[in-house]
């Protein structure tokens, strides 16, 4: 299980009392959206990287499709990942030792946090 297994469980157990059949989907979007925004920071980072390096790789509208065709893929790849035996080995698994416990605040922000330091980034020369 990695850390992404983790926080999905934790979001999952969380939502689940209050909305019983939202749970799943709330949980896979929310994994999926900080997949997404760290592999934005990720994309600005290298972009900028190589920039400063003077080294040409693609076109600002290359790379723009280029993440939005990864980010389809993840999203896809997380609803068929965690709709079907993995949710269950994951709830078994988590419910055979303790779970960690986070922050769920610290959680909902993390992945707006790391939105914000890619347009940081973005608009950093």
């Amino acid at each position: 299980m990695n850390t992404f297994d983790t926080l999905y469980y934790t979001l999952f157990t969380f939502f689940k009392p209050k909305y019983k059949q939202k749970s799943n989907s709330i949980a896979i979007a929310y994994v999926s959206t900080l997949q997404c925004a760290l592999l934005l920071f990720l994309g600005v980072f290298f972009a900028k990287f190589f920039n400063q390096m003077n080294m040409t790789t693609m076109s600002k509208e290359k790379a723009w499709t280029l993440f939005i065709l990864v980010s389809g893929f993840v999203f896809f790849k997380n609803w068929m990942q965690y709709t079907g035996k993995r949710r269950m080995m994951i709830n078994a698994k988590m419910n055979k030792r303790a779970s960690p416990k986070h922050n769920i605040w610290l959680l909902i922000l993390l992945p707006v946090s790391v939105i914000v330091l890619a347009l940081i980034l973005f608009q950093a020369a």
